[in-house]
């Protein structure tokens, strides 16, 4: 490396590291800054063993700053970056909007209303990630309800309630209230009533086809003028039990002229002979609709802003002609498109899913080809990385991607700078070695040489991964082992320099001892992939995660005598 090129590589390196100490208010790692650096100054890459040597030290100058040095420098040396500190230090939340009118609550309360008809899919994690992230920064409540009360077509699991509350724990929050809406059902009648009461709502046994067409026509439906008595009594049958499904339900009476046929006298109570899966629940037959009880739920626990699908206008719609019948004030809405998740090549549907997992497709909700909130924390995955992925669309109304590459970003500057290295070998081709040391001593972490070397006995041969086979009188540098020439089916240690690598492009390859090395299942996204990975790994506890140099990070699953089990988390 020329002067010149040393020069340059200080002073990126010095405002990397300026950068990166001040965003973190930590001190700067070479770890974290040698991606944006190599990737920024591409004419540094043919340097790379030589960098980390010459932005080491820089680094250390940098970290001994305080905090005003450090910013009156980089401003020196970059303003635009320090304006871009600036804007982050308005949160890390900046990519949502301001929500509506905040100022004029006392206080900012929102929920997430999940249905526990199963675990979670990775785009449930939306709801979670913005609206925890919104009750950070205005400093106010995170509801968590379930809605719970359809019985039968969206019948709640039992299993998923606990499930869920896990997941948003999973990602970082912890709801300041839980509800569940099947144990509300007394408080939906109580309000039934005084709307009936009000002249806002009559019982009806049309048919559901009949009905329909009466909507369709701008008619009214015969039972629309019963007195508020006849209503009461009749409501006081249906919360009794004495119809059966399809037999009777309460409406909501809106305007049978209005433009829009999906908001005339919408059903706010049906029967449901399926009894309720939960105990405390199972007697109820009279069930209120997720228009009207949510609605109810959203005033009676304070909620000032919701957010919902934009294929969800017409709840809000419904909701504001009960809303104007007790006198209540509608909460601020915000309406967001969907959001879809590339990298799978199932659809993201817990029906879908459910019935792949019955089938025997996938192993369960944490087989990493799910794409489950399960399955991402069993490929150890923080949930930090999923909600700074989610927090970044925004809430627009179109439809968004999430691509998981996003998350995986997130999730490598998460984990990088503490997660040991490891050689694993996919479809391990076996080469004989002749000389060279009897153990290879490659470090634990390359940026961080303090923490000790790793120790490879080598053995008699090796396997390489079947691209990375030298050709006849080829060399390669094994990595943290030294140089071989191929002769046939051996590799002849030739003890040169590291130079070969940096002046005459001599690979530099993992592999691992034929000796001593333990069999992996690699379970991916695509299926599971047979490894051999080095000794050590047999050392690591489950649920640590490893990088497999040139593979990927992984988190360990489990050792059993046969094998151990782990699962990749990404590139």
């Amino acid at each position: 490396m020329d002067d010149d090129l040393r020069e340059r590589v200080e002073r990126e390196a010095e405002r990397a590291a300026l950068f990166n100490g001040l965003k973190h208010d930590s001190d700067a790692q070479v770890g974290a800054i040698m991606g944006p650096l190599m990737g920024e100054n591409p004419d540094f890459r043919p340097h790379g063993d030589e960098i980390p040597g010459v932005v080491a030290p820089v680094i250390e100058r940098v970290n001994g700053l305080d905090a005003d040095a450090k910013r009156e420098r980089l401003a020196e040396l970059d303003p635009g970056a320090v304006e871009e500190l600036d804007a982050e230090d308005e949160g890390d939340d900046r990519d949502l909007p301001d929500l509506p009118n905040a100022d004029e609550y006392d206080e900012i309360r929102m929920r997430a209303a999940p249905n526990p008809n199963g675990p979670w899919h990775i785009g449930h994690a939306r709801m979670p990630a913005v609206i925890g992230t919104y009750a950070d920064r205005y400093d106010g409540a995170f509801i968590v309800r379930f809605d719970d009360t359809d019985p039968e077509t969206k019948r709640p699991d039992l299993d998923a309630y606990d499930a869920i509350l896990s997941d948003i724990e999973y990602l970082g929050f912890e709801p300041d209230e839980v509800i569940t809406a099947s144990d509300r059902v007394e408080t939906y009648y109580e309000h039934a009533r005084d709307l009936i009461d009000e002249g806002g709502a009559y019982t009806c046994s049309c048919s559901g086809e009949a009905f329909s067409e009466l909507k369709n026509a701008g008619e009214a439906c015969p039972h629309r003028d019963k007195d508020a008595e006849t209503v009461r009594e009749e409501f006081a049958a249906m919360v009794d039990g004495e119809y059966g499904s399809g037999e009777m339900v309460l409406r909501v009476r809106t305007d049978i002229d209005h433009k829009n046929p999906a908001l005339r006298d919408f059903v706010a109570f049906r029967m449901v002979d399926t009894p309720h899966p939960r105990e405390e629940a199972a007697d109820y037959r009279c069930w209120p609709m997720l228009d009207f009880q949510s609605g109810i739920d959203d005033h009676l626990t304070g909620v000032t802003h919701i957010i919902r699908g934009i294929d969800l206008q017409d709840s809000a719609k419904r909701q504001r002609f009960v809303y104007d019948y007790f006198g209540w004030e509608y909460p601020e809405v915000v309406h967001w498109g969907h959001v879809q998740v590339d990298e799978y090549d199932v659809k993201m549907s817990t029906s879908t899913l459910k019935e792949k997992i019955a089938a025997g497709e996938y192993d369960g909700w944490d087989d990493p080809r799910v794409p489950s909130i399960k399955s991402l924390r069993r490929r150890g995955i923080r949930g930090e990385a999923l909600v700074a992925a989610m927090v970044e669309l925004g809430t627009s109304t179109s439809d968004v991607d999430l691509p998981m590459s996003n998350v995986y970003a997130h999730n490598r500057e998460l984990v990088d700078d503490d997660t040991d290295r490891a050689f694993a070998v996919r479809e391990g081709v076996r080469y004989d070695i002749a000389g060279g040391p009897d153990a290879a001593t490659p470090p634990l972490h390359p940026d961080h040489p303090d923490r000790g070397e790793r120790e490879i006995p080598v053995g008699d041969a090796v396997l390489l991964e079947p691209e990375d086979v030298p050709e006849p009188g080829e060399r390669v540098w094994l990595k943290g082992f030294g140089p071989f020439g191929r002769e046939g089916d051996t590799l002849v240690y030739t003890d040169e320099s590291i130079e070969v690598v940096r002046e005459k492009g001599v690979p530099v390859v993992h592999w691992v001892p034929v000796e001593g090395s333990v069999s992996v299942r690699l379970r991916t996204t695509d299926g599971d992939v047979p490894c051999f990975a080095e000794p050590g790994i047999a050392d690591y506890d489950p649920d640590d995660l490893l990088q497999f140099e040139r593979v990927g990070f992984v988190r360990v699953d489990d050792h059993t005598e046969r094998e151990t089990v782990c699962y990749f988390a990404h590139p």
